[in-house]
């Protein structure tokens, strides 16, 4: 079975991440902003005077609860298929040659969307699973995160490479397990990144072949035409933009990222 550590850390983190992140959000745009002044986190911790050691507990579970949502974005980003996904859209407008088109905010939504879509099947599973289930108060917090954790574990085990996932266990120094289940999901999380930094960049390295081919191309067209003071990016953008548009690059990508999960 998972390890207890490993598990409550991190269905205690997505359950946060999932249904804490929005309300926190909303405080911030809420929050009043004076010209000059600085602007702090509109959420007062104060730990109330406590007479019995279980009022204390659940004090410190709540303050560990807000310090979990300060890494809240980035086990959203490392723990689902947003960072293949963005990588290979920021590869690809290099590729291209358009350093601010599309804007930042544009391969973001389009790295979000894409990412709930591909992770729909998962979501939905922890959905039926844990939250549901929770919030109807049919099981507690705890049971709550035994059943939404193996969803992720399922769909990071899958992407993971064996020998990332072999690298972290050995540098854990832990009982080397006898099943993918008895690994703990600290160390499933390093290796599942790392395993998407790899795929991503081979994903961005094929899709810039073509438009490689094409500078050049332009270059040595740009050569033997003697025109050395002309820069062949300059000539080549239309062409890769034109190339990009008749191939309809667009549905291709998201295709291809959406079919390599």
């Amino acid at each position: 079975m998972i390890s207890g550590h490993g598990r409550t850390l991190g269905g205690r983190a997505l359950l946060c991440a999932l249904c804490l992140l929005g309300s926190l959000g909303l405080a911030f745009a809420q929050a009043p902003s004076g010209s000059g002044a600085a602007m702090g986190i509109p959420v007062g911790i104060k730990l109330p005077a406590v007479n019995q050691p279980q009022e204390m507990g659940q004090s410190l579970q709540i303050l560990g609860m807000l310090t979990v949502l300060a890494v809240a974005p980035g086990i959203l980003m490392m723990m689902t298929s947003f960072t293949r996904i963005v990588i290979v859209l920021g590869l690809t407008r290099s590729a291209i040659g358009t350093q601010q088109l599309p804007p930042n905010q544009v391969l973001m939504g389009l790295a979000l969307c894409l990412t709930f879509f591909t992770m729909q099947p998962t979501l939905a599973d922890m959905n039926t699973s844990a939250l549901q289930p929770y919030l109807a108060k049919q099981i507690t917090a705890d049971q709550a995160v035994e059943k939404a954790v193996p969803p992720i574990r399922s769909f990071m085990l899958r992407q993971t490479r064996e020998a990332d996932l072999s690298l972290f266990v050995e540098m854990s120094r832990i009982k080397r397990p006898s099943t993918v289940r008895d690994v703990p999901t600290y160390v499933i999380i390093p290796a599942f990144v790392i395993s998407e930094l790899k795929t991503a960049f081979m994903m961005g390295f094929i899709i810039m072949l073509p438009f490689l081919v094409i500078d050049l191309i332009v270059s040595m067209i740009l050569m033997s035409m003697g025109m050395m003071m002309v820069p062949p990016m300059q000539i080549a953008l239309p062409f890769k933009i034109l190339l990009f548009v008749l191939i309809d690059g667009w549905h291709l990508l998201a295709r291809a990222l959406s079919l390599s999960f």
